[in-house]
């Protein structure tokens, strides 16, 4: 008899073990890495073989059979399953929660591949017995100048008449899908810095001997960070490795895989916005060897790349690296690292405004430090000049374009010149405010401040629900609704009111629906159908637009005012990541820094664009405060529909860490809380925040594990959160 161990693809932690199941006989080609259907609990699940085995015995007990096969092979490689085993263990999610990373928004059934048929000439022809037969004797023609042409490009009459008559032949052949193989690019002349050679040169030496090596790569904007990535590709795929390259956001994909198809001809393209089928197409190219270049978001990590010589997280500072909405709550640059170390690959993390955890691990010797101090052709940084907006409110301007500002523009859009202006908020208001009691309106659903839009609508960014707003106050009845803040929406009515002649495009969640909502926008301001591209924090970081020479960025010092420990590092990073857009060619850029507080070091450091000042202010605090870089953090959040029931179970966390791990250990550890979500009540539940500052983070997930807070269904593990509420 044969016996495969099944894990079953069910998300409740309690089954978080493999199942036996009898495999049938039809299907004894099964190996671990299979997906299956299986019945389980009287109904039907995906499941994935772990282990097949041949016994002599069979069990004392009834075995179930396996259902049916799903794919036509094994979805998942060894190195897949050692990946996947990796994140449950570190994690602390069920197994098969990790392998669901991996399928590519596959359900139960796979995908359905597409298909064309193509027609090929079989022999030879004589036309005189075609003249009465024109459509057929055109196609006999085209076939013999092309080879081979598309069934559905003819008649089926004619097609079907000369397959009859032994003429031609036809084949089923796939239609991969893919929205970037449009995406045409020649390579730029250029000569490599020797900041460039340096860097390349340390990082080949890795990828020569096989092993794995990691390095941080900070280069100030338009240093020519991505074409030190093309040219460690190029090794790479030389010593017939491949590569995988990370971006933050799908508004940086198009530019980047622009950048690389000029180089290379076999990239794939992977990121959440692509339909299922074109997804598992991509997928299909990769675990069939046909890409050797992977290029996507965070959930690129998950593709079926084997041999991987080279990863490359660009940006790698950025937020949107870490998944914080669904278990398992990854941080992509952790996962790339070990994944680089199963491959015996080097990890790339590149940025201008690397994260000061990357940056204290290089300081320490865990990463190497690369830097690339100067843009290329030695192009000067952007000239930075801080507005105090207070000044501007004293001195009678109370607009929402400084005059500074103002006069940047006109002067960049009379020079013929573009520019891009950034509001870290989306929306016309961005609060909605009773003027009797203060109250602010806020989401039913996740009890967070709603924003007011142009279209008459209020909207949650977090959950995305949408209300008409209210005409009372939920609070104390009162008509005197106000509208508070500034969102991109009334920034684009100022823009249009301060500039009338400008041509002004607008970039943030809203307006950038649909696969290729951010490229079209980027298309068009390069193509300089517009002049004036301002939006959200997309607009900041990556683009390489050679006609803009201005920059303005308002409320610059809006994260400060958040109660996150991280505040001064957002701040900074927005300033330096959006002035790098200004002056990237030949004109020089200009940048204003519109804020309220400009005094700030955040600020100060931001717009002298000079990264290891403000680290070396901003890590002292982080030391003393016992803070990341020198912690690891680990948040939990306690949920239960009664509220002091979720705070008592959540105080007994605490107190059995104090007594078990604070009072037993040689590491610092530190316990804060239990407080409010940020979120404090959601979908009926309520929520509590515990926080966990480690120097030792084994000790913290053995204490997770023995008291099994990892399988309950009303504790939610978060490692390496991006904030502590």
């Amino acid at each position: 008899m044969i016996i495969a161990q099944v894990r079953v693809n069910v998300s409740t932690s309690g089954v978080d073990k493999d199942f036996s199941y009898r495999v049938p006989e039809e299907l004894n080609f099964l190996t671990a890495g299979w997906r299956v259907v299986v019945p389980f609990n009287d109904r039907e699940y995906v499941g994935f073989v772990m282990n097949v085995a041949t016994v002599g015995d069979p069990p004392n007990f009834e075995l179930k059979d396996i259902s049916e096969v799903l794919d036509a092979e094994p979805w998942f490689t060894p190195t897949m399953l050692a990946e996947a085993r990796w994140l449950a263990y570190f994690y602390l999610c069920p197994l098969a929660v990790a392998m669901s990373l991996f399928m590519a928004g596959q359900s139960r059934r796979p995908i359905a591949a597409k298909f064309e048929r193509v027609l090929k000439l079989s022999g030879t022809f004589d036309e005189k017995l075609f003249t009465r037969k024109p459509a057929q004797l055109k196609l006999l023609k085209l076939l013999r100048e092309r080879g081979q042409l598309q069934a559905s490009d003819f008649s089926s009459h004619a097609v079907n008449a000369l397959i009859d008559a032994g003429l031609v032949t036809v084949e089923r052949r796939r239609i991969l899908r893919d929205s970037y193989a449009q995406i045409k690019s020649v390579p730029k002349p250029f000569e490599l810095t020797a900041e460039q050679v340096a860097a390349i040169s340390a990082v080949e030496k890795v990828l020569s001997a096989r092993r794995f090596g990691g390095f941080l790569l900070h280069g100030v904007t338009g240093s020519g960070k991505t074409q030190v990535y093309i040219e460690l590709a190029k090794i790479t795929c030389r010593l017939g490795r491949r590569v995988l390259i990370l971006v933050p956001e799908i508004a940086l994909t198009g530019q980047i895989v622009a950048n690389f198809k000029a180089n290379f001809e076999d990239v794939a393209v992977v990121h959440s916005r692509l339909g299922a089928g074109e997804r598992g197409d991509a997928f299909y190219r990769i675990r069939n060897g046909e890409a050797s270049i992977v290029i996507g978001a965070r959930s690129a990590l998950f593709t079926p790349l084997e041999d991987v010589g080279l990863i490359v997280v660009d940006e790698e500072q950025d937020g949107s690296y870490k998944q914080d909405d669904k278990t398992p709550r990854y941080q992509a640059r952790v996962v790339a690292e070990e994944f680089a170390k199963l491959h015996n690959a080097a990890v790339v993390f590149g940025s201008a405004t690397p994260s000061l955890e990357s940056f204290h691990r290089a300081q320490c010797g865990e990463l190497t430090l690369l830097k690339m101090p100067r843009r290329v052709l030695n192009n000067p940084l952007p000239e930075v000049k801080a507005v105090d907006m207070r000044a501007e409110l004293k001195a009678g301007h109370r607009e929402l374009l400084s005059r500074e500002l103002l006069k940047l523009l006109d002067e960049t859009l009379s020079a013929g010149k573009q520019a891009i202006i950034l509001l870290n908020r989306r929306g016309w208001s961005t609060v909605v405010m009773c003027r009797a009691c203060g109250s602010v309106v806020k989401c039913p659903e996740c009890g967070l401040p709603v924003t007011y839009h142009v279209d008459g609508k209020i909207r949650c960014h977090n959950c995305e629900s949408e209300a008409d707003p209210p005409k009372e106050c939920p609070e104390c009845g009162s008509d005197k609704i106000k509208f508070l803040g500034v969102g991109t929406e009334k920034l684009e009515v100022a823009l249009k009111y301060s500039l009338p002649t400008a041509r002004v495009l607008r970039m943030d969640r809203d307006s950038t629906g649909g696969k290729f909502g951010h490229q079209k926008i980027l298309d068009a301001f390069a193509r300089g159908d517009y002049n004036i591209l301002f939006g959200t924090q997309m607009v900041a970081k990556g683009h390489d637009i050679s006609n803009v020479t201005a920059v303005g960025i308002l409320n610059a010092d809006a994260a400060l005012s958040l109660s996150n420990f991280r505040a001064a590092e957002v701040c900074f990073t927005l300033i330096t990541q959006a002035a790098g857009r200004a002056g990237r060619a030949d004109s020089p850029g200009k940048v204003v820094v519109q804020a309220y507080n400009v005094d700030a070091p955040a600020i100060r450091f931001g717009c002298a664009q000079d990264y290891e000042k403000f680290a070396a202010n901003e890590l002292p605090q982080r030391e003393e405060i016992f803070f990341p870089p020198y912690c690891r953090l680990v948040k939990l959040i306690v949920t239960h529909k009664d509220e002091a029931k979720a705070k008592k179970f959540a105080k007994k966390i605490v107190a059995a860490f104090r007594e078990e791990i604070i009072a037993n250990t040689d590491d610092r550890q530190e316990i804060l809380g239990p407080i409010p979500a940020a979120i404090a009540k959601l979908r009926g539940l309520y929520r509590f925040s515990v926080i966990i500052k480690s120097a030792n983070l084994e000790e913290v997930q053995l204490f997770l594990r023995v008291h099994k807070l990892h399988r309950r269904d009303d504790v939610a593990i978060d490692f390496d959160p991006t904030t502590t509420d």
